[in-house]
């Protein structure tokens, strides 16, 4: 939606500015040789800055998690490099070869497809080294080699992984990162010319400076918010988005009245009760049912009632001259953070923000 035309009064609103300043300290992470690849996948982790082109414009390579979501980079007017982190299906083959696409590679029956075109397909390797979720294990690198080797339509550019607990089990990040290098160097020995090594998203950049190689993948970090407990206090970060509606409607009610659905709230007294417009099918949680708090005028004020699909109710009865038409801050990065928000929805700052949904409209603030 062009911002022009946002009428609705919930809003996402993303500061360009600080996205690019939380770009330039993870730089100052990163060894000389290393560039930067932001992770811009699930529509930027929610705050649609994959919609930016001047913002993506800035980076050589970027990258998504599905094919879809290249083309839809591709479409805005993306010319450089763009990677896809998961291993596509088959029947994305064509999309991939259409829209230039680079791609993560471990299946053996993609790999079997592939050899059946006339079009080159240029990839990484994911090897397997203890996630658990796809990838080449190291016993089988030199057949899965082989098979490549018999055909001209695959042209491996890069070799990567990912660490599965880099934030919470230094052990097994060690012991992921040298089956990993053991992986490189066979490859290495039969393919030359490999223009990027990577096993780092934002925890491995944090705290496993040494295994950036020459590529790094920052993801939550780039939106300013933690990856894992305790980042915050090694990187310095400005949060990218805020989340925000208004009044639209105040009632003052007698005591003993039911609010919202199933009646899990009823006033205790004389009270004044204020109704949102953003719900569950905006990603507000039902979760936060009677259990969570937004900003109104700066202070807190309890969700009541169920939260429904497309408003909520807080009580207001404590606030001195509150309105119809005041701000309501679902987050504010201050007052309430939006790791407030995921704890008391039992899930992690992720999950919250990716899931903003797309009736939301963003409001890019500092172009």
């Amino acid at each position: 939606m062009n911002e022009k035309e946002i009428t609705r009064p919930t809003v996402m609103e993303v500061d360009i500015s600080n996205f690019r300043y939380n770009t330039e300290q993870i730089r100052k992470q990163l060894n000389p040789n290393t560039k930067l690849m932001p992770v811009i996948k699930a529509n930027a982790y929610g705050t649609y800055l994959n919609t930016r082109l001047e913002v993506l414009n800035e980076f050589e390579i970027v990258a998504l998690a599905t094919v879809d979501e290249g083309v839809q980079v591709r479409n805005i007017g993306y010319q450089k490099e763009i990677f896809i982190l998961n291993q596509p299906s088959i029947s994305e083959i064509d999309k991939i070869i259409e829209n230039n696409l680079v791609i993560g590679l471990s299946s053996n029956e993609f790999l079997k497809e592939v050899q059946k075109r006339n079009k080159v397909i240029k990839v990484h390797l994911e090897i397997e080294t203890g996630m658990g979720r796809t990838g080449i294990a190291i016993q089988q690198i030199d057949t899965f080699l082989s098979q490549i080797q018999k055909t001209n339509t695959i042209k491996v550019e890069g070799i990567y992984t990912h660490l599965s607990s880099p934030d919470i089990d230094e052990q097994y990040t060690k012991e992921q990162l040298e089956t990993f290098q053991k992986a490189v160097e066979i490859i290495t020995k039969q393919i030359k010319d490999i223009k990027y090594i990577h096993t780092s998203a934002s925890n491995g950049i944090i705290n496993y400076p040494n295994a950036q190689y020459n590529l790094v993948r920052p993801g939550m970090i780039l939106y300013g918010y933690e990856s894992a407990e305790g980042i915050g206090e090694k990187i310095s970060l400005k949060p990218v988005a805020k989340l925000k509606s208004k009044i639209t409607f105040i009632k003052t009610v007698s005591e003993g009245t039911s609010i919202s659905y199933a009646r899990t709230f009823k006033t205790k007294k004389e009270s004044k009760i204020a109704t949102i417009p953003i719900g569950y099918a905006d990603g507000l949680r039902r979760s936060l049912s009677n259990n969570g708090y937004v900003i109104i005028n700066r202070k807190k004020v309890p969700i009541v009632g169920k939260v429904c699909m497309d408003s909520f109710m807080a009580d207001v009865t404590e606030l001195e001259n509150v309105k119809v038409g005041d701000d309501v801050w679902i987050w504010d990065n201050e007052i309430i953070t939006l790791e407030e928000v995921a704890k008391r929805c039992d899930t992690i700052n992720y999950e919250i923000i990716s899931t903003i949904s797309v009736r939301v409209p963003r409001k890019f603030l500092n172009k």
